[in-house]
């Protein structure tokens, strides 16, 4: 097993991958708060306006100390790994902040510290406010005396860094939170269609609910996913890549892997992503 260096410092030199939906704005918190930061994305255009080098591939990150990628998914993730594998010097450290797959957080884990290197998959939760604001919440796969060490940069983009084991841990958590919120905004949308049906407007059902047992993150933000679509809308993502439907599919994935049911998840994954794309052209039910 390989020594962990000291604690990184403003000093380091950091590298962060991908400028999306959050990987814009975390990279503009960390940059706020003063870390060496270097940044590439495939269009070089969302580099604009950070305080940060702009470089012309991730492999020029080799002689970073830590590495962050908010990239779309396992396949992207794993792609950077294997371009800089070979380039980076002992001791650096990947952090995986992109929702992937459990089995790839731990796969990935295992080759990099066999080359004297770290990985940790960090995805996060909060949206794009929240990133830039540096609030963000963590959830964090690997080994602790690791996460001690990067735990600086974190904290930078997070207001909660919570350890949740071994690698893929954190995966797996982000996985479940995924899980759990599309679970509760698909009910919403039914109810809101149930009330609807029966000329009750939206917002009668949302106060309602406000101060009932119906209440939840979805309902307090109801139109969040509506503000996400269409910033996904803006930067030409594909649908593929947006979390209430990657995410879903990838929840889908992970169950598989371990032989556990989740009828739900399978349910949510075949048809969750239409009904949010619809309400967002429809101008969020106006």
């Amino acid at each position: 097993m390989a020594q962990i260096p000291t604690v990184v410092t403003r000093s380091d030199r950091l590298g962060f991958v991908g400028l999306g939906n959050l990987g814009k704005p975390m990279s503009q918190a960390l940059a706020r708060d003063g870390w060496n930061l270097s940044v590439y994305d495939r269009d070089p255009a969302r580099a604009a306006g950070l305080d940060a080098l702009t470089v012309g591939g991730s492999a020029d990150l080799a002689d970073c100390t830590v590495i962050a990628l908010a990239v779309p998914d396992d396949e992207a993730v794993t792609q950077i790994v294997d371009e800089l594998l070979s380039r980076l010097t002992p001791g650096s450290v990947v952090l995986a902040h992109s929702t992937i797959l459990p089995g790839t957080a731990r796969r990935l884990a295992g080759l990099l510290e066999d080359r004297g290197l770290g990985f940790l998959d960090v995805p996060v939760s909060g949206g794009a406010e929240r990133a830039l604001a540096g609030s963000l919440t963590v959830m964090a796969g690997g080994r602790a005396e690791l996460l001690e060490r990067v735990r600086p940069v974190l904290d930078s983009v997070a207001d909660d860094v919570i350890h949740a084991g071994p690698a893929g841990a954190g995966a797996a958590v982000k996985l479940a939170n995924q899980l759990m919120m599309f679970s509760a905004l698909a009910g919403v949308q039914e109810a809101l269609d149930l009330a609807g049906a029966y000329d009750v407007p939206e917002q009668v059902v949302l106060d309602a609910v406000a101060s009932s047992t119906g209440e939840s993150w979805i309902t307090r933000n109801w139109g969040f996913f509506d503000d996400v679509a269409a910033a996904y809308d803006q930067a030409g993502t594909p649908v593929r890549d947006r979390p209430w439907s990657k995410d879903l599919w990838d929840v889908v994935a992970a169950a598989r892997e371990r032989s556990v049911p989740l009828p739900v998840a399978g349910l949510l994954a075949q048809y969750l992503a239409d009904r949010v794309e619809d309400r967002a052209r429809k101008g969020a039910g106006s």
